[in-house]
């Protein structure tokens, strides 16, 4: 079993910065793309960003396209998500997922095996 762990959120003002961490233990697949969703009240998950094993191939949402940056460190199975100019509009509760690599980086949320439960993000405006 994969165990995900999320971790930074908190409440920030329009226009500020958070960090989000997501560090994998246990059985995981040997190379996995990392991937990032959120979800606010009412509505359906949504992805945001997602990154190879190698880190050369990312993906983002267009509505966090030039805000947020993902990157991650194998050697300590963690994946990053910098969010920066962040709006109201930001807020969600933030999950990581993993998928094995030779499904690409992909947007579905469908695709990945292993979530973690969550970090919440609330941007005041």
């Amino acid at each position: 079993q994969v165990q995900l762990v999320e971790s930074g959120g908190g409440l920030v003002q329009a226009g500020g910065s958070l960090r989000l961490s997501c560090a994998a233990s246990g059985r995981t697949f040997s190379n996995y793309v990392m991937g990032w969703f959120r979800q606010a009240p009412g509505k359906e998950r949504e992805f945001v960003a997602a990154i190879s094993w190698s880190g050369d191939n990312t993906r983002y949402a267009g509505a966090v396209k030039g805000r947020f940056t993902i990157s991650r460190d194998n050697s300590k199975r963690t994946t990053y998500l910098q969010m920066n100019s962040l709006k109201p509009e930001d807020t969600a509760v933030y999950y990581c997922a993993v998928t094995p690599d030779r499904n690409g980086v992909s947007l579905m949320p469908g695709m990945y095996d292993y979530w973690g439960q969550g970090t919440q993000v609330t941007v005041s405006s």
